[in-house]
């Protein structure tokens, strides 16, 4: 090198040595900077954020692994391979009016023996018996082979039948909602049923809130202007999102200054019912009214004039006017002592209530299937429906209530009462009751402040 530079310098001017020599140094400490291949992998090796992988670095397991998935790291010399979920291809179907599970699997192109052997899967063979239109029912079919079955039965429930090496297997996926409370309140100006939805409610809110104190308030004869009502009920959520309503657990009812107060209980026996703060039940031995929301077209009287017949004849019962179909509804538990045709009153039903009262239901268009004379029947269960056989000059109910063969007025007659609150349960139920009238009465001094405001 030092014999070049001697050379170089006999050929070349002055000012071109200097350069050469410059570009020399600067290459040589160019070769000194450079990093070796030890220094590269060292590098590559450089920590990175916790990952759920397993990958090979420079020949080494990194034990991080999820039974799932597999991420990939690459950094110089380092790589791995990617590995995720493979999507299952389920095919699903709307269960229609007339389908059943036989039905259902020959849309998936399955066969008579698939169905056997997903009907038999479980012990008791009911895993798959019911399907109702609206539901879900998904297939999922590997080679021409049912894999796994799933019946969505509501967003809370899924039966999922699933194939193993010993046959099939069965699996019940339930969820459980989150609940919270959902406080609103309403004065009527019309009727119960608008001042209900302009209070916020479902059509089957309304007649709950109805259905509680029916016993007490008549919702045909004694609603009046500006009475009101307040409720507590339950609302259900499932991610987030509302999927449904919960009973009702405390309300309150103004009829004519008279206030009423209903409070949900649940016995030690998980059986719950509506109770005064007191502990007496709301609910009566019999209805004050046998027909829901219909209008008293001729009140009970021993001088009232036969709309048919056009002279005088005692009226010794309650007419109901309401669209023919409209359900009418036992208004005591009992035992039903005739059903048929009788004269006038064309098809009839009267029920036994113990010993000394009865009820009489007259002019029904048809009765409610399944029933006969001797069968027994539950307040509140329906027992035919509104017509006008016999002697009517419209659709209507005609009810009479009877106390040892006499006639009463249904609509003053005294009502005989359920029995209260257990004895022991009376210290649950009154912890519960404090609780949910303190509820109760917040809520309405709440929205009572805000109004004012």
């Amino acid at each position: 090198m030092l014999y070049r530079l001697k050379q170089l310098r006999t050929q070349l001017p002055t000012v071109h040595l200097i350069a050469v020599s410059a570009c020399v140094f600067i290459l040589g400490l160019t070769l000194v900077m450079l990093p070796s291949q030890q220094v590269e992998a060292t590098r590559g090796d450089i920590p990175t954020p916790p990952l759920t992988v397993h990958a090979v670095i420079d020949g080494a397991d990194v034990d991080n692994v999820d039974q799932k998935k597999s991420t990939t790291i690459k950094h110089a010399t380092t790589t791995s391979t990617v590995i995720e979920d493979t999507p299952e291809n389920w095919t699903s179907y709307t269960i229609g009016s007339g389908d059943n599970l036989t039905s259902m699997f020959y849309k998936a192109g399955l066969t008579a023996r698939d169905v056997y052997n997903a009907a038999n899967a479980d012990k008791e063979g009911k895993a798959f018996s019911r399907l109702y239109p609206g539901q879900t029912i998904s297939f999922l079919i590997k080679d021409g082979t049912l894999s796994k079955l799933r019946h969505t039965e509501s967003k809370l429930k899924q039966t999922l039948l699933i194939s193993t090496n010993d046959g099939y297997k069965v699996e019940v996926i339930e969820r459980t909602p989150t609940t919270s409370h959902k406080y609103t309140s309403g004065t009527i100006r019309d009727s119960l049923f608008l001042a209900g939805e302009e209070a916020g409610l479902s059509s089957k809110k309304i007649m709950e809130l109805a259905s509680i104190f029916g016993w007490d308030v008549d919702f045909v004869l004694d609603i009046r202007k500006n009475d009101s009502f307040s409720l507590i009920y339950e609302e259900k959520y499932l991610d987030g999102q509302k999927i449904g309503e919960g009973p009702i657990i405390a309300a309150q009812f103004i009829n004519r200054g008279n206030k009423f107060t209903a409070l949900r209980y649940t016995n030690t026996e998980g059986n719950s019912s509506y109770f005064t703060p007191e502990g007496y039940s709301m609910r009566k031995a019999f209805l004050r009214s046998p027909v829901g929301f219909a209008r008293i077209s001729s009140r009970f009287s021993l001088k009232r004039k036969h709309p048919v017949l056009n002279r005088i004849r005692a009226h010794k019962g309650v007419d109901y006017a309401a669209g023919t179909g409209t359900p009418i509804k036992s208004s005591g538990d009992g035992k039903i002592i005739y059903r048929g045709k009788k004269g006038g009153f064309g098809n009839v039903v009267i029920v036994q209530h113990g010993s000394s009262i009865t009820t009489l239901y007259a002019h029904m268009s048809n009765f409610k299937r399944g029933q006969k004379v001797g069968s027994r029947v539950q307040q509140g269960q329906v027992i035919g429906f509104v017509g006008k056989t016999g002697l009517a000059s419209g659709p209507h109910l005609h009810y009479e209530f009877r106390v040892n063969g006499v006639h009463k007025n249904p609509l003053t007659v005294k009502l005989p009462e359920a029995k209260p609150i257990a004895k022991d349960e009376r210290s649950a139920f009154k912890s519960t009751a404090s609780t949910l009238l303190a509820q109760l009465e917040t809520y309405q001094a709440t929205t009572l402040a805000s109004f004012q405001h």
